[in-house]
Protein backbone atom coordinates (compact mmCIF):
# COMPACT_ATOMS: atom_id res chain seq x y z
CA UNK A 1 0.00 0.00 0.00
CA UNK A 2 2.63 2.49 0.58
CA UNK A 3 4.38 1.21 -1.82
CA UNK A 4 1.39 2.54 -4.08
CA UNK A 5 1.65 5.96 -2.60
CA UNK A 6 5.12 6.31 -3.11
CA UNK A 7 4.87 5.54 -6.92
CA UNK A 8 1.66 7.86 -7.14
CA UNK A 9 3.74 10.32 -5.60
CA UNK A 10 6.83 9.92 -7.66
CA UNK A 11 4.40 10.31 -11.27
CA UNK A 12 2.92 13.53 -10.04
CA UNK A 13 6.12 14.69 -9.37
CA UNK A 14 6.95 13.78 -12.61
CA UNK A 15 4.16 15.39 -14.77
CA UNK A 16 5.07 18.93 -16.02
CA UNK A 17 3.33 21.34 -14.34
CA UNK A 18 2.84 23.27 -17.90
CA UNK A 19 0.62 20.27 -19.22
CA UNK A 20 -1.79 21.04 -16.35
CA UNK A 21 -1.59 24.88 -17.23
CA UNK A 22 -4.75 26.53 -18.25
CA UNK A 23 -4.41 28.45 -21.74
CA UNK A 24 -5.40 31.78 -19.64
CA UNK A 25 -2.06 30.79 -17.10
CA UNK A 26 0.16 29.96 -20.41
CA UNK A 27 -0.76 33.35 -21.90
CA UNK A 28 0.29 35.34 -18.22
CA UNK A 29 3.69 33.38 -18.28
CA UNK A 30 4.80 34.08 -22.04
CA UNK A 31 3.80 37.71 -21.13
CA UNK A 32 5.99 37.81 -18.40
CA UNK A 33 8.85 35.81 -20.27
CA UNK A 34 8.37 38.91 -23.22
CA UNK A 35 8.39 41.93 -20.90
CA UNK A 36 11.55 40.26 -19.14
CA UNK A 37 13.19 39.76 -22.73
CA UNK A 38 12.38 43.02 -23.85
CA UNK A 39 13.39 45.03 -20.35
CA UNK A 40 16.69 43.27 -20.50
CA UNK A 41 17.43 44.21 -23.83
CA UNK A 42 16.40 47.54 -23.58
CA UNK A 43 18.50 48.29 -20.32
CA UNK A 44 21.47 46.61 -22.92
CA UNK A 45 20.53 49.67 -25.61
CA UNK A 46 20.17 52.22 -23.24
CA UNK A 47 23.49 51.76 -21.37
CA UNK A 48 24.84 51.85 -25.85
CA UNK A 49 23.14 54.68 -26.21
CA UNK A 50 24.58 56.68 -23.00
CA UNK A 51 28.19 55.39 -24.19
CA UNK A 52 28.14 56.14 -27.34
CA UNK A 53 27.46 59.74 -26.56
CA UNK A 54 30.41 59.85 -24.20
CA UNK A 55 28.43 59.87 -20.94
CA UNK A 56 30.09 57.71 -18.26
CA UNK A 57 28.74 56.95 -15.18
CA UNK A 58 28.11 53.87 -13.24
CA UNK A 59 27.05 51.07 -14.72
CA UNK A 60 26.57 48.40 -12.04
CA UNK A 61 22.92 48.77 -11.39
CA UNK A 62 21.86 47.66 -14.83
CA UNK A 63 24.67 45.26 -14.78
CA UNK A 64 23.41 43.77 -11.24
CA UNK A 65 19.51 43.79 -12.81
CA UNK A 66 21.09 41.60 -16.12
CA UNK A 67 22.38 39.42 -13.93
CA UNK A 68 19.44 38.56 -11.70
CA UNK A 69 16.91 39.26 -14.52
CA UNK A 70 18.38 36.73 -16.71
CA UNK A 71 19.30 34.28 -13.74
CA UNK A 72 15.69 34.17 -12.82
CA UNK A 73 14.63 33.14 -16.42
CA UNK A 74 17.38 30.51 -16.14
CA UNK A 75 15.94 29.57 -13.21
CA UNK A 76 12.08 29.44 -14.48
CA UNK A 77 13.43 26.89 -17.27
CA UNK A 78 14.71 24.53 -15.15
CA UNK A 79 12.30 24.63 -12.31
CA UNK A 80 9.13 25.70 -13.82
CA UNK A 81 8.31 27.75 -10.85
CA UNK A 82 6.36 30.51 -11.79
CA UNK A 83 5.66 32.45 -8.92
CA UNK A 84 9.16 32.88 -8.44
CA UNK A 85 9.81 34.29 -11.70
CA UNK A 86 7.29 36.72 -11.24
CA UNK A 87 8.32 37.98 -7.66
CA UNK A 88 11.50 38.54 -9.05
CA UNK A 89 11.08 40.37 -12.56
CA UNK A 90 8.14 42.38 -10.79
CA UNK A 91 10.70 43.57 -8.19
CA UNK A 92 13.44 44.20 -11.11
CA UNK A 93 10.60 46.82 -12.79
CA UNK A 94 9.77 48.41 -10.16
CA UNK A 95 12.82 48.96 -8.15
CA UNK A 96 15.76 49.03 -10.72
CA UNK A 97 14.81 52.28 -12.51
CA UNK A 98 14.25 54.11 -9.79
CA UNK A 99 17.79 53.33 -8.21
CA UNK A 100 19.36 54.07 -11.49
CA UNK A 101 17.59 57.43 -11.41
CA UNK A 102 19.21 57.70 -7.64
CA UNK A 103 22.15 57.49 -9.03
CA UNK A 104 22.36 58.89 -11.87
CA UNK A 105 21.00 62.69 -9.87
CA UNK A 106 17.39 63.39 -10.13
CA UNK A 107 14.50 63.01 -12.51
CA UNK A 108 15.64 65.53 -14.68
CA UNK A 109 18.93 64.35 -15.42
CA UNK A 110 18.03 60.79 -15.37
CA UNK A 111 15.54 61.78 -18.22
CA UNK A 112 12.61 60.59 -16.31
CA UNK A 113 14.44 56.80 -15.88
CA UNK A 114 11.81 55.76 -13.53
CA UNK A 115 9.05 55.76 -16.17
CA UNK A 116 10.15 52.44 -16.96
CA UNK A 117 8.97 51.34 -12.90
CA UNK A 118 5.52 51.66 -14.20
CA UNK A 119 5.88 47.96 -15.79
CA UNK A 120 5.70 46.79 -12.57
CA UNK A 121 1.69 47.43 -11.33
CA UNK A 122 0.56 47.20 -15.55
CA UNK A 123 2.29 44.20 -15.31
CA UNK A 124 1.55 42.18 -12.33
CA UNK A 125 -2.21 43.49 -13.50
CA UNK A 126 -1.59 41.61 -17.06
CA UNK A 127 0.17 38.32 -15.69
CA UNK A 128 -1.36 38.09 -12.02
CA UNK A 129 -4.83 39.85 -11.70
CA UNK A 130 -6.51 43.61 -10.67
CA UNK A 131 -6.53 42.34 -7.16
CA UNK A 132 -2.55 41.23 -6.82
CA UNK A 133 -1.57 44.29 -8.89
CA UNK A 134 -2.78 46.57 -6.44
CA UNK A 135 0.27 46.62 -3.65
CA UNK A 136 2.44 47.44 -6.58
CA UNK A 137 0.82 49.95 -8.12
CA UNK A 138 0.69 51.26 -4.64
CA UNK A 139 4.73 50.88 -4.19
CA UNK A 140 5.33 52.85 -7.53
CA UNK A 141 2.99 55.69 -6.54
CA UNK A 142 5.12 55.67 -2.86
CA UNK A 143 8.39 55.58 -4.66
CA UNK A 144 7.46 58.06 -7.47
CA UNK A 145 6.56 60.39 -4.53
CA UNK A 146 10.05 59.81 -2.62
CA UNK A 147 12.02 60.60 -5.97
CA UNK A 148 9.85 63.93 -5.89
CA UNK A 149 10.53 64.51 -2.50
CA UNK A 150 14.25 64.02 -3.16
CA UNK A 151 14.27 66.43 -6.64
CA UNK A 152 12.24 69.14 -4.77
CA UNK A 153 14.04 69.45 -1.13
CA UNK A 154 17.47 67.81 -1.73
CA UNK A 155 18.54 68.82 -4.94
CA UNK A 156 21.48 71.36 -5.05
CA UNK A 157 21.38 72.52 -8.53
CA UNK A 158 24.43 71.61 -9.60
CA UNK A 159 24.73 70.55 -12.64
CA UNK A 160 25.86 66.89 -13.82
CA UNK A 161 27.71 67.61 -17.17
CA UNK A 162 25.01 66.24 -19.15
CA UNK A 163 23.53 68.75 -21.91
CA UNK A 164 19.93 69.68 -22.16
CA UNK A 165 19.48 68.32 -25.27
CA UNK A 166 20.84 64.70 -24.34
CA UNK A 167 18.42 65.40 -21.38
CA UNK A 168 15.60 65.96 -24.08
CA UNK A 169 16.36 62.95 -26.27
CA UNK A 170 16.40 60.49 -23.72
CA UNK A 171 13.33 61.91 -22.19
CA UNK A 172 11.70 61.22 -25.63
CA UNK A 173 13.73 58.24 -25.82
CA UNK A 174 12.02 56.69 -22.06
CA UNK A 175 9.15 57.87 -22.78
CA UNK A 176 8.79 56.25 -26.44
CA UNK A 177 10.54 53.12 -25.36
CA UNK A 178 8.19 52.38 -22.35
CA UNK A 179 5.24 53.68 -24.59
CA UNK A 180 5.84 51.06 -26.76
CA UNK A 181 6.19 48.28 -24.07
CA UNK A 182 3.45 48.64 -22.71
CA UNK A 183 1.57 49.10 -25.75
CA UNK A 184 3.05 45.88 -27.58
CA UNK A 185 2.43 44.13 -24.24
CA UNK A 186 -1.24 45.06 -24.18
CA UNK A 187 -1.54 44.31 -27.51
CA UNK A 188 -0.60 41.13 -27.37
CA UNK A 189 -2.48 40.22 -24.17
CA UNK A 190 -5.39 41.61 -25.82
CA UNK A 191 -4.68 39.33 -28.84
CA UNK A 192 -4.37 36.09 -27.40
CA UNK A 193 -7.35 36.66 -25.52
CA UNK A 194 -9.01 37.01 -28.52
CA UNK A 195 -7.52 33.98 -29.29
CA UNK A 196 -8.58 32.36 -26.12
CA UNK A 197 -12.18 33.84 -26.49
CA UNK A 198 -12.55 32.25 -29.85
CA UNK A 199 -11.45 28.69 -28.57
CA UNK A 200 -14.29 29.16 -26.03
CA UNK A 201 -16.75 30.30 -27.94
CA UNK A 202 -16.02 27.12 -30.13
CA UNK A 203 -16.13 24.81 -27.41
CA UNK A 204 -19.16 26.79 -25.96
CA UNK A 205 -21.28 26.21 -29.16
CA UNK A 206 -20.22 22.33 -29.45
CA UNK A 207 -21.33 21.91 -25.48
CA UNK A 208 -24.48 23.54 -27.08
CA UNK A 209 -25.06 21.08 -29.56
CA UNK A 210 -24.63 18.31 -27.23
CA UNK A 211 -26.78 19.57 -24.97
CA UNK A 212 -29.82 20.13 -27.86
CA UNK A 213 -28.69 16.45 -28.82
CA UNK A 214 -28.79 15.00 -25.06
CA UNK A 215 -32.51 17.52 -24.71
CA UNK A 216 -33.76 15.81 -28.18
CA UNK A 217 -32.97 12.52 -26.87
CA UNK A 218 -34.79 13.46 -23.69
CA UNK A 219 -37.72 15.13 -25.27
CA UNK A 220 -37.90 11.86 -27.63
CA UNK A 221 -38.45 9.62 -24.62
CA UNK A 222 -40.36 11.38 -21.95
CA UNK A 223 -43.34 13.71 -22.44
CA UNK A 224 -42.43 17.57 -22.91
CA UNK A 225 -43.83 18.61 -19.69
CA UNK A 226 -41.96 15.61 -17.57
CA UNK A 227 -38.85 16.47 -19.91
CA UNK A 228 -39.31 19.89 -18.27
CA UNK A 229 -39.39 18.89 -14.79
CA UNK A 230 -36.51 16.32 -15.03
CA UNK A 231 -34.36 19.55 -16.61
CA UNK A 232 -35.38 21.85 -13.54
CA UNK A 233 -34.18 19.10 -11.06
CA UNK A 234 -37.59 18.80 -9.88
CA UNK A 235 -36.76 15.45 -7.93
CA UNK A 236 -39.20 12.70 -7.23
CA UNK A 237 -41.85 12.98 -10.11
CA UNK A 238 -45.23 11.45 -9.38
CA UNK A 239 -48.57 12.43 -10.49
CA UNK A 240 -52.07 11.24 -10.25
CA UNK A 241 -54.40 11.74 -12.87
CA UNK A 242 -58.33 11.07 -12.43
CA UNK A 243 -58.91 11.06 -16.01
CA UNK A 244 -56.89 9.74 -19.05
CA UNK A 245 -57.46 7.34 -21.79
CA UNK A 246 -54.63 4.58 -22.37
CA UNK A 247 -53.97 2.83 -25.65
CA UNK A 248 -51.96 -0.28 -26.00
CA UNK A 249 -51.43 -1.93 -29.42
CA UNK A 250 -50.37 -5.18 -30.08
CA UNK A 251 -48.64 -6.94 -33.37
CA UNK A 252 -50.21 -9.74 -34.44
CA UNK A 253 -47.75 -12.63 -35.66
CA UNK A 254 -44.73 -11.36 -35.29
CA UNK A 255 -43.58 -13.48 -32.90
CA UNK A 256 -43.36 -15.89 -35.32
CA UNK A 257 -41.75 -13.63 -37.99
CA UNK A 258 -39.05 -13.44 -35.29
CA UNK A 259 -37.95 -17.22 -36.21
CA UNK A 260 -38.29 -16.02 -39.99
CA UNK A 261 -36.52 -13.54 -40.25
CA UNK A 262 -32.62 -11.84 -39.68
CA UNK A 263 -31.71 -9.27 -36.77
CA UNK A 264 -31.37 -6.81 -38.70
CA UNK A 265 -35.07 -7.42 -40.76
CA UNK A 266 -37.11 -7.78 -37.03
CA UNK A 267 -35.95 -4.54 -35.93
CA UNK A 268 -35.95 -2.85 -39.37
CA UNK A 269 -39.92 -4.23 -39.77
CA UNK A 270 -40.59 -2.93 -36.20
CA UNK A 271 -38.67 0.48 -36.13
CA UNK A 272 -40.64 0.96 -39.63
CA UNK A 273 -43.97 0.00 -38.05
CA UNK A 274 -43.39 2.23 -34.87
CA UNK A 275 -42.04 5.03 -36.46
CA UNK A 276 -45.12 5.21 -38.30
CA UNK A 277 -47.09 4.85 -34.47
CA UNK A 278 -44.98 7.61 -33.44
CA UNK A 279 -45.88 10.34 -36.38
CA UNK A 280 -49.72 9.25 -35.36
CA UNK A 281 -49.22 9.91 -31.45
CA UNK A 282 -47.45 13.48 -32.63
CA UNK A 283 -50.48 14.14 -35.15
CA UNK A 284 -53.40 13.58 -32.44
CA UNK A 285 -51.25 15.27 -29.89
CA UNK A 286 -50.85 11.89 -27.57
CA UNK A 287 -47.87 10.52 -25.31
CA UNK A 288 -46.20 7.70 -26.63
CA UNK A 289 -45.28 5.96 -23.29
CA UNK A 290 -42.88 3.00 -24.14
CA UNK A 291 -42.69 -0.15 -26.39
CA UNK A 292 -42.46 -3.20 -24.42
CA UNK A 293 -41.57 -6.35 -27.14
CA UNK A 294 -43.66 -5.63 -30.36
CA UNK A 295 -46.13 -3.77 -27.93
CA UNK A 296 -46.76 0.04 -28.23
CA UNK A 297 -48.27 2.12 -25.28
CA UNK A 298 -49.86 6.02 -25.91
CA UNK A 299 -52.30 7.90 -23.52
CA UNK A 300 -54.05 10.64 -24.29
CA UNK A 301 -55.39 13.04 -21.48
CA UNK A 302 -52.08 14.14 -19.29
CA UNK A 303 -51.69 17.15 -21.11
CA UNK A 304 -55.47 18.72 -20.95
CA UNK A 305 -54.12 20.23 -24.28
CA UNK A 306 -56.96 18.63 -26.57
CA UNK A 307 -60.10 18.22 -24.17
CA UNK A 308 -61.30 14.94 -26.97
CA UNK A 309 -58.48 12.77 -25.90
CA UNK A 310 -60.61 9.77 -25.96
CA UNK A 311 -61.78 9.97 -29.41
CA UNK A 312 -58.16 11.42 -30.23
CA UNK A 313 -56.75 8.01 -29.04
CA UNK A 314 -59.79 5.88 -30.70
CA UNK A 315 -58.54 8.00 -34.28
CA UNK A 316 -55.12 6.92 -33.31
CA UNK A 317 -56.41 3.08 -32.94
CA UNK A 318 -58.10 2.93 -36.63
CA UNK A 319 -55.62 4.91 -38.25
CA UNK A 320 -53.06 2.32 -36.85
CA UNK A 321 -54.81 -0.37 -38.34
CA UNK A 322 -55.22 1.05 -41.65
CA UNK A 323 -51.30 2.15 -41.59
CA UNK A 324 -50.35 -1.59 -40.66
CA UNK A 325 -52.81 -3.09 -43.17
CA UNK A 326 -51.39 -1.01 -46.10
CA UNK A 327 -48.14 -0.83 -45.33
CA UNK A 328 -46.24 -2.70 -48.10
CA UNK A 329 -43.75 -4.43 -45.35
CA UNK A 330 -46.27 -5.41 -42.97
CA UNK A 331 -48.75 -6.46 -45.50
CA UNK A 332 -46.10 -9.20 -47.31
CA UNK A 333 -45.15 -10.65 -43.54
CA UNK A 334 -48.95 -10.68 -42.85
CA UNK A 335 -48.66 -8.53 -40.11
CA UNK A 336 -51.66 -7.25 -38.21
CA UNK A 337 -52.44 -5.20 -35.02
CA UNK A 338 -55.03 -5.79 -32.15
CA UNK A 339 -56.06 -3.03 -29.76
CA UNK A 340 -57.18 -2.60 -26.07
CA UNK A 341 -58.76 1.17 -24.89
CA UNK A 342 -59.58 1.72 -21.38
CA UNK A 343 -60.36 5.32 -19.69
CA UNK A 344 -60.03 6.11 -16.17
CA UNK A 345 -57.34 7.26 -13.52
CA UNK A 346 -53.68 6.40 -13.17
CA UNK A 347 -51.14 7.48 -11.52
CA UNK A 348 -47.66 8.15 -13.69
CA UNK A 349 -44.54 8.89 -12.52
CA UNK A 350 -40.40 8.97 -13.73
CA UNK A 351 -38.80 6.05 -12.40
CA UNK A 352 -34.78 4.92 -12.57
CA UNK A 353 -31.97 7.30 -12.38
CA UNK A 354 -29.71 6.35 -15.21
CA UNK A 355 -32.18 4.53 -17.40
CA UNK A 356 -35.17 6.19 -16.52
CA UNK A 357 -38.62 5.79 -18.06
CA UNK A 358 -42.10 7.22 -17.71
CA UNK A 359 -44.87 4.97 -16.51
CA UNK A 360 -48.69 4.61 -15.85
CA UNK A 361 -49.72 2.14 -12.94
CA UNK A 362 -53.59 1.53 -12.14
CA UNK A 363 -56.52 -0.29 -12.99
CA UNK A 364 -56.98 1.22 -15.90
CA UNK A 365 -54.00 0.47 -17.37
CA UNK A 366 -54.27 -2.95 -16.83
CA UNK A 367 -57.61 -3.37 -18.40
CA UNK A 368 -56.40 -1.55 -21.76
CA UNK A 369 -53.76 -4.43 -21.31
CA UNK A 370 -56.28 -7.28 -20.99
CA UNK A 371 -58.80 -5.56 -23.78
CA UNK A 372 -55.93 -6.13 -26.28
CA UNK A 373 -55.20 -9.62 -25.49
CA UNK A 374 -58.81 -10.17 -26.44
CA UNK A 375 -59.13 -8.26 -29.00
CA UNK A 376 -58.70 -10.09 -32.35
CA UNK A 377 -56.30 -8.88 -35.18
CA UNK A 378 -57.36 -5.61 -36.47
CA UNK A 379 -60.53 -5.15 -33.88
CA UNK A 380 -60.37 -2.56 -31.26
CA UNK A 381 -62.34 -3.32 -27.79
CA UNK A 382 -62.70 -0.48 -25.22
CA UNK A 383 -64.28 -0.82 -22.01
CA UNK A 384 -67.38 0.81 -20.49
CA UNK A 385 -66.62 4.28 -19.89
CA UNK A 386 -64.63 4.98 -23.15
CA UNK A 387 -67.91 3.87 -25.27
CA UNK A 388 -70.67 5.46 -22.76
CA UNK A 389 -68.16 8.72 -23.77
CA UNK A 390 -68.13 8.09 -27.52
CA UNK A 391 -70.89 5.85 -28.47
CA UNK A 392 -72.79 9.01 -30.68
CA UNK A 393 -69.67 9.35 -33.03
CA UNK A 394 -68.66 6.06 -33.04
CA UNK A 395 -70.11 2.43 -34.16
CA UNK A 396 -70.20 -0.35 -31.67
CA UNK A 397 -71.22 -3.91 -31.84
CA UNK A 398 -72.90 -4.91 -28.95
CA UNK A 399 -71.25 -5.61 -25.64
CA UNK A 400 -69.48 -8.46 -24.93
CA UNK A 401 -69.06 -9.74 -21.41
CA UNK A 402 -65.30 -11.25 -21.29
CA UNK A 403 -64.11 -12.86 -18.14
CA UNK A 404 -60.75 -11.40 -17.23
CA UNK A 405 -57.93 -12.64 -15.21
CA UNK A 406 -57.78 -11.11 -11.78
CA UNK A 407 -61.16 -8.77 -12.32
CA UNK A 408 -63.33 -11.75 -13.06
CA UNK A 409 -66.06 -10.57 -15.81
CA UNK A 410 -65.98 -7.73 -17.67
CA UNK A 411 -68.21 -5.60 -20.01
CA UNK A 412 -65.96 -4.60 -23.63
CA UNK A 413 -67.37 -3.23 -26.62
CA UNK A 414 -65.73 -3.74 -30.20
CA UNK A 415 -65.57 -0.12 -32.05
CA UNK A 416 -66.43 -0.74 -36.00
CA UNK A 417 -65.98 2.75 -37.80
CA UNK A 418 -66.66 6.24 -37.00
CA UNK A 419 -69.56 8.41 -38.38
CA UNK A 420 -67.51 11.08 -40.61
CA UNK A 421 -71.03 13.60 -40.55
CA UNK A 422 -73.03 14.85 -43.39
CA UNK A 423 -71.47 14.23 -46.56
CA UNK A 424 -73.68 14.73 -50.32
CA UNK A 425 -77.27 14.93 -50.36
CA UNK A 426 -77.28 14.50 -46.61
CA UNK A 427 -75.44 10.99 -46.66
CA UNK A 428 -73.59 10.21 -43.24
CA UNK A 429 -70.22 8.95 -44.29
CA UNK A 430 -69.26 6.12 -42.08
CA UNK A 431 -65.17 4.96 -41.64
CA UNK A 432 -65.46 1.59 -40.76
CA UNK A 433 -63.74 -1.23 -40.03
CA UNK A 434 -64.01 -4.96 -41.71
CA UNK A 435 -65.25 -7.75 -39.50
CA UNK A 436 -61.99 -9.61 -39.89
CA UNK A 437 -59.73 -6.64 -40.03
CA UNK A 438 -57.87 -5.35 -42.64
CA UNK A 439 -58.26 -1.45 -44.08
CA UNK A 440 -60.95 0.47 -42.88
CA UNK A 441 -63.54 1.31 -45.78
CA UNK A 442 -65.78 4.80 -45.97
CA UNK A 443 -69.42 3.94 -46.80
Amino acid sequence: MAGGRMAQHIDTQRIDPEILDTQEDKLRKSLLIFAAAFMTFAVMFWLAIYWMMGLNFSSNVPLIYQVVSVGSLVYYMKSRNFEVLRFVQLNLFLFAPFVMQWSIGSSITSSGVALWALLAPIGALVVSGWKESIPWFVAYMVLTGVSGFFDFYLGTGSTTGIPLNTIGFFFALNFAAMSAILYFLVRYFVIETEKIKHQLDEQHALLAEEQKKSERVLFNVLPSNIAERLKSNEGLIADGYADVTVMFADLVNFTQLTEQMSPEQMVGLLNTVFSGFDELSEKYGLEKIKTIGDAYMVVGGLTRERPDYAADVVNMGLEMIEFVSKHPLAAKRNLGVHIGIATGPVVAGVIGTKRFIYDLWGDTVNIASRLTDDAKSGHILTDRLTFNRLRHDYLFEPPNVLNVKGKGEMTSYRLTGRVDGKGEAGKTNIYQLPPQGGAPAVA
